[in-house]
């Protein structure tokens, strides 16, 4: 073992910092290019079809299967002059991760030939098979059928040559065996509960929104000395080993120069994700040693939590590129800070108000008083469900074991 550490620390000796050409131009020429957002819909959908969905987006209504044909044939087009190949439906199973089935293409027509064809059938809905995700035990195995349908309020979006689009996870019988439609529900009903409130003060108000800007923290490794240590590997944290004669407690690592190798790795994680719509903003060391941080605009909370899950997955395949390995375990090292994901949450109305923000006047700010008396009834009512909403063996590590008093909630006003 101890030859393998050597050899390791002499390899990652040689590594270099890896150039990467940026495009040329403004963020904002390339910003969302491999994103089927409204402009590309405009572009490639009829004014019917463009109309149908974004009002299934802003009210939650139907579309027709006939709009649903054309939208597939538009988003097939923009994804083959793309260069795609392939399709996936894109989810979020209870893996703490996400998941997704590659198809072509492709299909027999009539006289037997091949063609590129998708249709509204394909976008819509689809049949995984359900056995090996989990499931809380609410059917057998072979009652294991899963249905994917499409979420028109995230937009699609192409990785490599695959056009991802975004979609719930549900069981034959309902139930919901993912993140996102509980997230969806939610969504639904904070923006009904928060409009009737509205009404009281604001009759413009028809809608609201909740928003989300999270904030990103990771540590990066080395990859031949992340090779050398099995526990990082199997378990994303280490088990064993000495602490570090130098950490963090000079505390000059927080917001200190950042290293040409790990300024490459940001540049390029931000321009790839630019590409995909995610609007990075910002980007820093953190507490710990090679422990760093990034965030983005806030967006509306189903697309932020989206984008969130897209970044990860961006993160390990660029760290890879640049001899590194990425660390998104909540506590990958005992004795200094874990990596945390704050949320930053809000409330915003269709008439561009801000819920949680004090008002200018008397009546808005008795508005945010009501939205934020209710708010803290409601994190004191259902505290147990939030808790158990964001525990896992990670974060139970990392808060309430080393980083914080045991699993509480607290109010800051």
């Amino acid at each position: 073992m101890a030859i393998i550490r050597f050899k390791a620390i002499e390899a990652s000796l040689h590594h270099r910092p890896v150039k990467y050409d940026p495009p040329a131009g403004l963020i904002s020429e390339y910003f969302g290019m491999n994103v089927f957002d409204k402009k590309k819909m405009q572009k490639y959908l009829s004014t019917e079809a463009y109309s149908q969905v974004m009002e299934a987006i802003e009210k939650g209504t139907r579309i027709d299967r006939k709009i649903a044909d054309q939208v597939a044939s538009g988003m097939k087009a923009w994804a083959i002059e793309n260069g795609a190949t392939h399709y996936t439906h894109w989810f979020q199973p209870l893996t703490e991760g996400t998941a997704e089935k590659h198809d072509t293409f492709i299909d027999f027509n009539e006289n037997g030939d091949i063609i590129e064809t998708f249709s509204g059938k394909m976008l819509v809905q689809q049949e995984p098979d359900a056995s090996s995700f989990p499931s809380g035990g609410i059917r057998n195995t072979f009652e294991a059928r899963g249905y994917t349908a499409w979420d028109p309020s995230s937009p699609a979006f192409i990785v490599g040559k695959t056009l991802s689009i975004p979609t719930i996870f549900v069981s034959y019988t309902g139930e919901a065996l993912d993140n996102k439609t509980p997230l969806l529900k939610a969504l639904y009903a904070i923006d009904k509960a928060a409009v009737d409130v509205c009404q009281y003060f604001d009759k413009d108000v028809t809608k609201v929104i909740s928003t989300l800007g999270w904030e990103q923290e990771y540590f990066l490794v080395d990859s031949a000395l992340y090779n050398a240590r099995p526990d990082l590997m199997l378990t994303g944290r280490t088990l064993f080993g000495h602490a570090s004669a130098r950490d963090q407690q000079l505390e000059d690592n927080y917001f200190g120069v950042i290293p040409e190798r790990v300024l490459n790795f940001m540049r390029e994680l931000e321009i790839e994700a630019h590409k995909l719509g995610i609007p990075l903003k910002t980007r820093h060391n953190e507490v710990s040693p090679n422990q760093f941080e990034c965030a983005p605009i806030f967006e509306e909370v189903n697309t932020a939590v989206d984008h969130n899950q897209m970044l990860m997955d961006l993160m390990e395949k660029i760290a890879k590129k640049h001899n590194f390995t990425v660390l998104l375990h909540e506590k990958p090292y005992a004795g200094i800070n874990g990596s945390g994901k704050h949320n930053n949450w809000s409330l915003m109305t269709n008439t561009g108000e801000n819920l949680l923000s004090p008002g200018k006047s008397q009546k808005n700010n008795f508005r945010f008083i009501v939205f934020l008396a209710n708010i803290l009834k409601a994190v004191h009512e259902y505290n147990g469900l939030i808790r158990a909403c964001i525990a896992s063996a990670g974060n139970d590590l990392r808060l309430g074991a080393n980083e914080a008093p045991p699993a509480i909630i607290s109010a800051y006003i």
